[in-house]
């Protein structure tokens, strides 16, 4: 009975995760319809993905601090609320067409992403509804609905967008936030308010271990982007594929980052140190490799699928090193740690960008290289080696 709801429980945090992922990623292929029927560049359009993203860095944080003393069940429901608020008033901008109205509507939704991604991390260990020993397989599967949003969500709901226009997909994610409430209500356990107070969550995010894995988080996730940013053209002009097949290879390293994420989590519960530093070494080689790879089809081939299986395979280990050291506090580190993702990909993209602008598309997968091999680095100072060091940091991260 007890593993039964615990699946539940999970299946219901994944599948709002699901949810929650989709709409991140699904205004970047809609931009052009979105500028055409409110009368803006696409340039201008775009602000709305940046909206987005500086809600998650910046709001998140703010809301995991605002929200700290509420119980966990009312702040799962109340923030899917939230993103369903801000969805529908993205669909309504295309009624009463506004720009601005489409902005506040997804500088909402990404206050209640955000904060309830963090959320939904830390309850995987605050409500027990796993075994301790099992909890990065559980971090990996309420991860996994951002894969399967990437890997289905985005694309349907694109494909939805442009046969109805672009309001239809943001309508279905309001409806589908609203079923995902519902779900929560039916299935996540009740917890009482965390007796933690916000000096405890600051304390715990200005920590030592908790900074260094947030910055590893950061780094590493930036060697993913800066090659996977210009992966297309990479694969048509350098290696010679059509646009069909760089779809299809584009399905396989979604399908191969599903798997590499759930592989990681099981992995992670028998070494979270161990499987950290796997996939930052992992990826550096790979990285290294695929200036060469890329040159022929077959090898090229090989280095996506690869690629694949680790672009997500340190979202387990880094969440697992977080809550690790972040103890009995860990709302603000956890929801720190989402916009560290969010950064690295935005860094990744920038440097992949003006590597690409200075015609050296083919080496992108070097500064990736490099980048993951800091990543590296900075493991081995968030994880001392030493069991003496080991129990420093296992006493730091009690919360009093």
């Amino acid at each position: 009975m007890k593993v039964n709801k615990g699946f539940a429980t999970l299946a219901a945090l994944c599948a709002s995760v699901f949810v929650v992922g989709t709409s991140e990623y699904l205004i970047a292929g809609l931009l052009p319809q979105i500028g055409e029927d409110l009368d803006v560049s696409v340039g201008t359009a775009g602000q709305a993905v940046t909206a987005y993203a500086l809600g998650i860095v910046v709001g998140g944080p703010l809301m995991a601090l605002l929200t700290s003393r509420l119980p966990r069940k009312g702040l799962a429901i109340g923030l899917m609320l939230l993103f369903a608020a801000g969805s529908a008033m993205s669909a309504i901008s295309a009624v009463a067409p506004s720009f601005g109205l489409l902005l506040v509507g997804r500088v909402v939704s990404s206050l209640g992403h955000a904060a309830f991604l963090a959320l939904a991390l830390a309850m995987v260990t605050a409500t027990r509804v796993v075994p301790a020993e099992t909890t990065g397989s559980a971090i990996a599967t309420v991860a996994s609905g951002f894969t399967v949003a990437t890997l289905l969500g985005v694309p349907l709901g694109a494909l939805l967008g442009q046969g109805t226009g672009w309001r239809a997909p943001f309508a279905a994610l309001t409806v589908l936030s609203l079923a995902g409430t519902v779900l929560l209500a039916a299935v996540l356990p009740r917890q009482e308010a965390p007796s933690t107070r916000l000096r405890d969550e600051i304390r715990v995010v200005t920590r030592r271990p908790v900074m260094l894995a947030i910055a590893t988080t950061a780094v590493g996730f930036s060697g993913v982007a800066t090659m996977f940013t210009d992966i297309a053209p990479l694969l048509t002009r350098v290696s010679g594929f059509s646009a069909a097949a760089v779809s299809g290879l584009l399905l396989a390293y979604g399908a191969g980052s599903f798997l590499g994420n759930l592989t990681a989590g099981k992995l992670t519960d028998k070494s979270m140190s161990a499987t950290v530093r796997g996939v930052f070494g992992a990826l550096a080689g790979t990285l290294l490799l695929v200036p060469f790879a890329v040159v022929w089809q077959s090898t090229a081939v090989a280095a996506v699928l690869v690629l694949g299986l680790l672009a997500t395979a340190t979202i387990a280990p880094l969440q697992g090193l977080i809550l690790h050291h972040a103890g009995a506090a860990p709302d603000l580190a956890v929801s720190v740690n989402v916009g560290a993702f969010n950064l690295g990909a935005a860094a990744g993209s920038v440097i992949g960008g003006a590597i690409v602008a200075a015609g050296a598309l083919r080496w992108t997968g070097l500064a990736g290289a490099v980048l993951s091999l800091i990543g590296l680095a900075l493991t081995h100072l968030v994880l001392p080696r030493t069991r003496a060091s080991a129990k420093d940091a296992a006493h730091e991260a009690s919360v009093t």
